[in-house]
């Protein structure tokens, strides 16, 4: 005669291996947004980013890549928002100094790249 397993201990056991297997398939919000902008899903980035910087204020991470996401969406004033916060956070970090001069240096080449427009009245390019 086979000894009877009660139900519900069956059934704890059952969602405790169901409950650890999906742990790593279910990415963090930093992950996530870093997935999203792989695939030029550049909303859903910020939207992923936003959510990291809002749980974690102090995310270096969350800031530089929120800045980096504005930057490709063309909203220059909230990417050097975002720069200025994660500087202010890591000084010395060295990813978020290299993404806020390559910004630096794309808003100089913008505001000449507008002067000279301007200047012009025309694009001089054809």
């Amino acid at each position: 005669m086979k000894p009877k397993i009660p139900v519900v201990l069956v059934a704890a056991v059952i969602l405790s291996l169901l409950s650890g297997c999906g742990r790593p398939l279910r990415m963090n919000q930093l992950q996530f947004g870093v997935w999203a902008s792989e695939k030029d899903l550049w909303d859903e980035a910020v939207f992923r980013w936003k959510k990291a910087a809002a749980a974690d204020p102090r995310s270096v991470a969350a800031h530089n890549n929120l800045a980096v996401a504005y930057e490709k969406k063309g909203q220059w004033e909230e990417a050097r928002k975002e720069y200025g916060i994660a500087l202010k956070l890591e000084p010395k970090n060295t990813y978020v100094k290299y993404n806020l001069d390559m910004f630096q240096e794309n808003m100089d080449a913008l505001k000449k790249d507008e002067d000279r427009k301007g200047a012009n009245g025309t694009d001089e390019k054809k």
